[in-house]
């Protein structure tokens, strides 16, 4: 399993999920997440893609990273249309896709919602922020939008 995580890969992804989704976002079980909206990252283009994760890990930074004062949420989210590997993590940062990370162009449906997880401490989302920042310096966005 760990050969194969470490090789690229430009199929389609076979992974069943759960899949998650962070934000500050106040949403209800059934609506839809769409892309076209305002990115929470980058330098505040339309989204062209909703990323969502297979870990909670990264639906954590998701939902630490994202803009706005809103609580901080974990969605546990349905595509329902074609999804693809993130291209901004896979193969680009980590080969394959160990981060289980997607985009789609489709909407994803609220199924739920993840209570009770455990975010990064203050240090660490300051250290990662300070990073994205050191990036959009040198004109690299965190995400290709």
């Amino acid at each position: 399993m760990l050969e194969s995580a470490l090789k690229p890969t430009t199929e389609s992804p076979t992974d069943e999920g759960p899949f998650y989704h962070g934000t500050k976002a106040e949403l209800s079980k059934g609506d839809l997440i769409s892309a076209g909206h305002i990115s929470n990252y980058g330098q505040s283009n339309k989204a062209n893609y909703i990323y969502f994760t297979a870990t909670l890990d990264a639906a954590i930074w998701g939902a630490e990273l994202s803009e706005g004062e809103g609580q901080e949420r974990i969605y546990v989210v349905e595509p329902l249309e074609h999804f693809e590997n993130d291209p901004n993590l896979t193969d680009k940062k980590f080969p394959g896709n160990p981060t289980r990370s997607y985009r789609s162009r489709g909407p994803l449906k609220i199924v739920g919602e993840v209570s009770g997880w455990a975010g990064h401490s203050p240090e660490v989302i300051k250290q990662m922020r300070d990073q994205l920042d050191e990036l959009k310096k040198l004109g690299i966005q965190a995400i290709e939008s």
